[in-house]
């Protein structure tokens, strides 16, 4: 289902300029009304868009996987071991008792970030073992060093994951114009600068306004979501308006542009899949687990219906899955 955005010669001499032009104008208007409406863009968004973009995610990421792993057996089964127990992890650390918490809540997330430091270098390290042109001779160092930052300052990791996750797909939405239209790549570059400029615009106009006013739980949930209880001395106003403006970013890519771009056949094309191609029994696995994606999307929507604090809480934690998996994903991208 890929699109040639591309126009006459006439009218498109910049190759890419209809992509970077839409992009910049989803970037504007996700910062506008960010800005003036954070609370309500950001209650609007999640429950539009928290479950297509998910269920789009995985299609595109079966897409991109081999029909069979070969060699990279081992790359998979740690990256499968990673994502479900540093999820389990990352949930277990929201049943902790509170009082407990309290007195030990920074050594249980530095732990958590340590073993999610040493899984990510592992599985650098493993794809330069398969990949000799991708060199990983700095990874340890890094880790180290960054081990080291995250036992002096262990809320810090989290809190940056909570603001890089929504970049992790322009970089994707990068490697797919990188594979099918590469000429396309300036263009869209110099529109992806858009998102530092309007994040900083954001920062001068609302980074000492007033805190958002938590009167209601839901109002509370969010700024916790954007990290308004570590990340002190900046108006929850602005968090809450910047992290909502990253995740419409982030949910405008998914749902609109990679599957315009990167997707070469119908999402509903099963055997477009590489893994569904191998036999009937894995073409009828492979359409079952997107039809249960779609079961999941119609659950989280009536969920939101009913109960929306509880179930965006819910989401935000279990939703960490896929964060991890875009981390080996990444990896194989580059």
């Amino acid at each position: 289902m890929a699109l040639s955005l591309a126009t006459s010669a006439p009218t498109a001499r910049t190759p890419g300029l209809p992509l970077a032009i839409g992009f910049a104008a989803l970037a504007l208007g996700a910062a506008v009304l960010a800005g003036g409406f954070p609370v309500a863009l950001s209650i609007a968004v999640v429950f539009l868009f928290a479950g297509p973009h998910n269920w789009f995610e995985a299609r595109y990421i079966l897409g991109r996987l081999p029909a069979r792993t070969g060699k990279l057996l081992p790359f998979f089964v740690v990256s499968f071991l990673g994502i479900v127990g540093l999820t389990a992890g990352f949930a277990a650390l929201h049943l902790i008792p509170t009082a407990e918490y309290a007195r030990h809540g920074p050594e249980y997330v530095a732990g958590w970030c340590t073993l999610l430091v040493l899984w990510v270098a592992t599985l650098v390290q493993m794809r330069a073992n398969t990949a000799p042109r991708f060199d990983a001779g700095w990874v340890w160092a890094a880790a180290f060093g960054v081990l080291a930052l995250v036992w002096l300052w262990p809320f810090a990791l989290p809190a940056l994951l909570v603001y890089a996750h929504p970049c992790v797909a322009l970089v994707l939405l990068d490697r797919e114009l990188y594979r099918s239209h590469r000429s396309w790549r300036p263009a869209y570059r110099w529109a992806v600068l858009a998102v530092p400029a309007l994040l900083l615009v954001l920062f001068w106009k609302l980074h000492d306004v007033p805190d958002l006013p938590e009167t209601d739980p839901l109002t509370a949930t969010i700024c916790r979501h954007a990290d308004g209880g570590f990340l002190t001395g900046v108006s929850t106003h602005f968090l809450v308006a910047a992290h909502t403006f990253l995740e419409t970013v982030h949910y405008g890519v998914w749902v609109l542009l990679i599957p315009l771009i990167g997707l070469r056949s119908k999402p509903w094309e099963v055997k477009a899949i590489p893994a569904a191609r191998r036999n009937r029994r894995w073409a009828r696995g492979v359409a079952a687990l997107l039809l249960f994606g779609l079961f999941v999307v119609a659950v989280l929507w009536a969920a939101f219906l009913t109960d929306y604090g509880t179930t965006r809480t819910i989401y935000f934690t279990v939703a960490f899955l896929h964060v991890l998996a875009e981390v080996p994903f990444v990896l194989r991208m580059v």
